[in-house]
């Protein structure tokens, strides 16, 4: 990592919490109340884009929910759920652009939070996106571009960041 250049410093974009329910409006409900109690956010739902028979779902269907967190809110978040990971992450959950994702089995094993019966136990996913100062060249309408590969984040450069800053032990 290159301190010296403000252009290379690795910063988290966005972490999104994402809960897949299914088909049944109940348990949305429940994952709803669920995901917006641990991130204070309002939950967006997500749509099923393909056809699964066995499973009852078609496309348009509504089957999970998801929150996208930014800035400071993001890095508390995943302070937060790390800890419930118990500041350890397996190598595996980084993909080749640097970002990583990983499971969290039950809600409640976020520090805080407490069990609430109405709600019963379930897990959710978080994933989190690392970028660098000039990565709005790949979102921007106006003559987008691809980021370089020489500015891409590494594998390795982001299991650094993550090391630094959150003090993650690596299995």
């Amino acid at each position: 990592m290159n301190s010296g250049n403000n252009m290379r410093q690795i910063r988290i974009a966005k972490v999104t919490v994402n809960m897949g329910i299914g088909p049944e409006p109940n348990e949305m409900k429940v994952g709803q109340k669920i995901i917006e109690k641990i991130t204070n956010s309002k939950a967006v739902q997500t749509k099923c884009r393909v056809r699964q028979p066995k499973w009852g779902i078609r496309p348009g269907l509504p089957i999970g929910l998801k929150v996208t967190l930014r800035k400071a809110r993001a890095e508390e978040f995943l302070k937060m759920a790390l800890a419930a990971k118990g500041n350890a992450l397996n190598k595996k959950c980084f993909d080749n652009q640097g970002n990583f994702g990983f499971g969290i089995h039950e809600y409640i094993d976020l520090p805080g939070v407490k069990y609430d019966p109405a709600l019963g136990v379930k897990g959710f996913d978080v994933l989190v996106t690392l970028e660098r100062p000039g990565f709005r060249i790949k979102r921007r309408k106006v003559q987008g571009k691809k980021v370089g590969k020489n500015h891409v984040i590494a594998k390795s450069e982001a299991i650094q960041f993550i090391q630094k800053k959150f003090g993650v032990v690596f299995q």
